[in-house]
Parts: C-alpha cells; sequence; structure tokens
C-alpha cells in the first residue's frame, strides 16, 4: 500500500503563450516595446505546487491529498474543472469568495529561461489553519510549496510556516518543502529569507530549491556575485560544484537534513546530514545507511526534445518523494528526480510528459543519455 502524502501550496492557472521553434535569439530583442510577435496557440493549465506536484504524484501512482485556495472566479472554475478531470475531486481545493483566482502567464521563448507574470490571488490569504488536522492523519508526508509567493508564510516573518510544520510534526509527518524565485522589489524580496529559512528548516526532513533561488534567501551576497559573472545569462551556466558546496554547508547549518538542489539544466545536486541528526526518518522507514552522510551531482538526461520548462522542478520533486517513501536510496531517488524532470521539458504542460518510476527506470537502463 502507498503511504500517503498531502501536498498543499500555491495554486493557479498557467497560461503559457508558445513560441515558434527557431533559433535562440536574446530577450532583450524578442521582447521589445511595440513589437508584434507571431505565436502559436497558447496552453492552459493548472500551475503552482499543488497541481504539478500533487498531480504528477497522482499519476506516478501516490496516494495523495491536496490542499489550496482559490477565487470564486472564471479562473477559479477552471482550476476545479482542470483538478476534477486529474481525479482531484475529493481533495481539500477551498474557495474564497472575497478572492481572486492566482494566474501566472509564463514566457518560455526557444532556449531562454521562463519569465513568469504572477498575481497571487488566493495564495495570498492561505494559512495554516488551510490544511485541516483531519487531512494530515495517517499521512507520512506533508510537501508544502511556495511560500515566497504566498504572503501569509512571509508577511510575519517565520510564524505561519512554523505553526504549519508544527502541526504536521504533531502528527507524526514528516515535512518537504520547495521554494520559488523571489521578486526583489516586492514585500516578500524584503523578507529576511536567511531568517525565515533559520527558523523553519529544523521542522523540514526534505528541502528542495533551486540553487538561484536558495542563493537569493540564504547568501544575498554570493548571490550578487553569481548574477554578476552571469552578465545576463542564467545563474546555472556558469556554477561549479564549488560554488554550490559553501551554499549546501550554509544550508545544512541552517538545519537542512536532506538538501536536493535544482541546478537548471546540469543536473540536481544534494547533500545529507549525518546520522545522528536523521533519527526520525528511521520511524518512516527509510534505510538510514543509504541516506546519511551522502553528497554527489547527478547530471541531467538529455530529453527527446525540448518544448517548455513549465513544470519540471515540481514534477521532479514528485518522482523523487515517491521514491524515497518507496524505500529508494538517495542516489538514485536524484536519479530518478533528474529523468522526471527531463521528460517533464518534452510537452508544453507539467504533466502529459510525466513518466512513471517504473518507466524511468526503463528508460535508464536502456541507455538514456546524460549530458556532459
Amino acid at each position: 500500500m502507498e503511504k500517503k502524502i498531502v501536498v498543499a501550496g500555491h495554486l493557479c492557472v498557467d497560461i503559457t503563450p508558445v513560441f515558434p521553434e527557431g533559433k535562440k535569439k536574446p530577450i532583450t530583442e524578442l521582447l521589445t516595446p511595440g513589437k508584434l510577435l507571431q505565436m502559436k496557440p497558447a496552453t492552459v493549465h493548472t500551475g503552482g505546487v499543488v497541481s504539478n506536484t500533487g498531480l504528477a504524484l497522482k499519476k506516478i501512482g501516490a496516494d495523495v491529498r491536496l490542499a489550496g485556495k482559490v477565487g470564486d472566479d472564471a479562473f477559479g472554475t477552471m482550476v476545479r474543472n482542470m483538478m476534477k478531470a486529474h481525479g482531484a475531486e475529493e481533495d481539500d481545493i477551498r474557495v474564497d469568495p472575497e478572492d481572486s483566482t492566482s494566474y501566472t502567464i509564463a514566457l518560455a521563448p526557444p532556449g531562454i529561461d521562463r519569465i513568469f507574470l504572477h498575481n497571487p490571488g488566493a495564495n495570498d490569504s492561505f494559512g495554516a489553519d488551510d490544511v485541516p488536522d483531519e487531512l494530515l492523519e495517517g499521512a507520512s508526508l506533508l510537501h508544502f510549496g511556495y511560500p515566497p509567493i504566498m504572503k501569509k508564510f512571509y508577511e510575519n516573518g517565520s510564524g505561519e510556516l512554523v505553526k504549519l510544520f508544527r502541526k504536521a510534526k504533531k502528527h507524526g509527518v514528516m515535512v518537504s518543502m520547495d521554494m520559488t524565485s523571489v521578486d526583489p522589489d516586492s514585500e516578500a524580496g524584503k523578507a529576511d529569507w536567511e531568517q525565515i529559512l533559520k527558523d523553519a528548516l529544523p521542522y523540514v526532513d526534505f528541502f528542495e530549491p533551486s540553487v538561484e533561488e536558495l542563493c537569493y534567501m540564504a547568501d544575498r551576497p554570493r548571490y550578487e556575485k553569481w548574477t554578476a559573472r552571469a552578465a545576463g545569462r542564467d545563474v546555472t551556466e556558469v556554477l561549479s560544484l564549488e560554488d554550490i558546496r559553501p551554499l549546501a554547508q550554509k544550508t545544512m547549518d541552517l538545519g537542512a537534513r536532506v538538501l536536493l538542489l535544482k541546478c537548471g539544466v546540469s543536473g540536481m545536486y544534494y547533500r545529507t546530514a549525518p546520522k545522528d541528526r536523521m533519527g526520525s526518518y528511521a520511524d518512516a522507514g527509510l534505510d538510514l545507511d543509504a541516506w546519511c552522510g551522502k553528497e554527489g551531482f547527478v547530471k541531467s538526461f538529455i530529453p527527446d526534445r525540448v518544448r517548455s520548462g513549465t513544470g519540471a522542478g515540481d514534477t521532479s520533486i514528485a518522482a523523487f518523494l515517491l521514491a524515497m517513501l518507496r524505500g529508494y536510496p538517495a542516489e538514485k531517488c536524484v536519479q530518478l528526480a533528474a529523468a522526471e524532470g527531463a521528460s517533464c521539458v518534452e510537452e508544453f504542460d507539467a504533466l502529459t510528459g510525466v513518466r512513471t518510476l517504473e518507466e524511468l527506470g526503463q528508460k535508464i537502463r536502456s541507455g538514456w543519455k546524460q549530458r556532459d
């Protein structure tokens, strides 16, 4: 029997205008004021961690319950209908008649990292009380996502985040957390994220941010050096293991126990704490010898085609978490996560390209090539 997972947090409508395939061009050449771009039809799907990670987990065979919030508007109706189409009609998607439904317009030109135009909507009023105790009963894991674009989880420091995680721990539930980019000019960008992480990470069993997101939050001077070195390129293109390790060490010092860093097209870095900091994992059935004191980098797999990176990080986390709950060792979980991310980018939405763990394993064994 599969262990129950609760996925809670950010939920929205993702609108992705599809750019014509062609030669990579600088973003300043593509998006010029007054210029008309001939586009292909847009794709419209649910987005956010509740949809991307939660529904990916459903698709690959996990026992999942969801917790999110939408407004009582046209986008909200779309979200509920699309979630229902994926078998989520019994889940705790709450409707707030006083708020709007969140939306994200994802711009993904060929060969360029995505640009997001985002309205948080009802996600700003989502809080710890929107994950009811009865939803957590009998669960093995709570995966929570995107506090940087959910106002309650940063406006008063770490209080709401710690409240949610303490509630999970009261039910004996392991905690997983994913992050997202922060707009430096927003209210969230001015929050003390290093202190929030210091307060929250001791409650977090699995932490899966991107390397760029984490560096902005935990080590701003290092982040500024990285962006200056990148000179307008994706930061992950200029990083080496020597760059990543000090950031990982600082995160472990803040309280992280299992750290999975998404490093763009390069792959995924992972690091785990020593056994004396991971005793509770034995209660979840994990083989501590296969999880404690580990470090490594798994190169990304080369997809058959690249259509969009939307949701790739979220779906990779879905594979990582399910593999962990099924008893795979740490390195194998990260390998499957990297493979799932490569599968995701083969389609425009976050779910169509998702493969089961068994399908990923078969493709890997058949010689799926990884990047140099």
